[in-house]
């Protein structure tokens, strides 16, 4: 009898594998489809197993059933963490599907509104301010608790436009539009930092919260908001208010102009009078020591320095008054000194003494004239004086100051004799026609 039927020459059939190989290979479509499962579940709840916190945010878990944490060994509560161990920081973290984690934006925000207000005086004020601020990491939790991230417009809008009334409304509208707007921007931001952290700090509700120790969360929702700064943008009034306001400026300047005119004035009233005092002092001064002499002798050093000049000139000498040289630079507009314009006049007597006297004085005056033109002299440029020249110009000086009285002693004798002859005609007439 044969015990193995195939063994005429055939192979025997392999035995079958043991191990996780041998079990895939009999279980390998069941195997698959586990695996399909479990892949499609991954895909499904990737977005609520894995967040990622981007950079400047921190994250609030808050956990749907209470269990042990991932990040400590420890059970924690349901609900919001306030724990600020468990808020998460910048980076790809692990949270069970069932929970929740809130991102916060930790950098610096802002928003620009505008509110409505009433100054002192009664007028609308419309103020725009923007509001810049930031939120506490510590204090992230405890604001994600009572608040929300609905916080802009839950609590601080309202706060800071309460407070931007109640301090317009100590103000007048022209002290809110122009001279106080610094002051009204310091006052809002402080008084809105004051406000906020009271009213928030009266929002934390201990029994309201699951967690083990929620007293100890108490402060820290007071300083969850930081305001920076609340700046004011821009101040609108009624137009006519607007236009009364410039007006009144206006005229403020324009006065505190005629201030500064007047007194401009006053000031240039003093100097003037400082500056006469000076020069009458000056004139006083030098007048006690200049005397005919003195300035003869200045005339002198004039004619020096005129006659070594580079500039051609014709120097007549003995001919000025007390015997100072006259200069002459243009000859052609310059007039004989003894020339008397023609004042329009009663002509003179044509009687012949009269006329010889005239005769006489032109031949008079010729002779003068020639001797005149032999004292001339014509200085080159550049010419200059020695001594010898010198002494000759004084010389000079005396002979004219011998001629000029002489002059004035034959004219006097001409005069005396024109007048007798004058008389004597007179009386010669009278007895005629008697």
């Amino acid at each position: 009898m044969i015990r193995y039927p195939w063994s005429g020459g055939d192979t025997p059939p392999r035995p079958p594998r043991r191990g996780w190989r041998g079990y895939l290979e009999r279980h390998l479509p069941g195997v698959s489809v586990a695996a399909m499962v479990v892949l499609l579940i991954c895909f499904v709840l990737y977005p609520y197993t894995l967040i990622t916190v981007p950079s400047g945010q921190a994250g609030v878990l808050w956990k749907r059933f209470s269990g042990p944490g991932i990040y400590c060994w420890c059970i924690l509560p349901s609900g919001t963490v306030l724990d600020p161990d468990e808020i998460r920081h910048e980076g790809l973290h692990f949270i069970w599907p069932w929970d929740k984690l809130f991102l916060y934006n930790l950098r610096l925000q802002s928003s620009t509104q505008k509110f409505n207000a009433i100054s002192s005086d009664g007028v609308s004020v419309t103020a725009e301010i923007t509001i810049r601020y930031q939120l506490n990491f510590d204090s992230v939790a405890v604001l994600h608790e009572f608040i929300g991230p609905g916080y802009l417009n839950t609590v601080l809008i309202p706060e800071i436009g309460s407070v931007t009334r109640a301090v317009i409304a100590k103000y007048k509208a022209e002290e809110v539009y122009s001279t106080k707007r610094q002051q009204i921007q310091d006052e809002i931001q402080q008084t809105a930092v004051t406000s906020l952290a009271n009213h928030l700090d009266s929002l934390f509700q201990a029994q309201a919260s699951v967690q083990a120790t929620p007293t100890n969360y108490e402060n820290f929702l007071q300083h969850s908001i930081m305001i920076l700064d609340t700046p004011v943008l821009s101040i609108e009034l009624p137009t006519d208010i607007v236009s009364a306001i410039n007006q009144k400026i206006e005229q403020y300047y324009k006065i505190k102009e005629y201030q500064y005119r007047a007194e401009r004035e006053v000031e240039e009233s003093k100097r003037k009078q400082i500056e006469a005092n000076g020069i009458a002092a000056f004139q006083k001064t030098v007048t006690q020591g200049i005397s005919d002499s003195y300035l003869r002798w200045q005339g002198i050093q004039a004619t020096l320095a005129l006659a070594q000049s580079p500039n051609t000139k014709i120097i007549i000498i003995g001919s000025g008054k007390g015997g100072l040289p006259i200069i002459l630079g243009n000859l052609d507009s310059t007039q004989p000194p003894n020339q008397t314009p023609n004042t329009g006049g009663n002509t003179p007597s044509t009687d012949k003494n009269d006329n010889n006297n005239k005769n006489d004085n032109n031949k008079k005056n010729g002779n003068d004239n020639k001797k005149d033109n032999n004292d001339k002299t014509n200085t080159k440029p550049g010419a200059s004086l020695d001594l010898s020249d010198l002494k000759s110009i004084l010389s000079h000086f005396s002979d004219a100051l011998g001629t000029n009285s002489n002059k004035d002693t034959t004219s006097n004798k001409n005069t005396t004799s024109g007048k007798n002859s004058t008389n004597d005609k007179n009386s010669t007439a009278d007895k005629n026609s008697k």
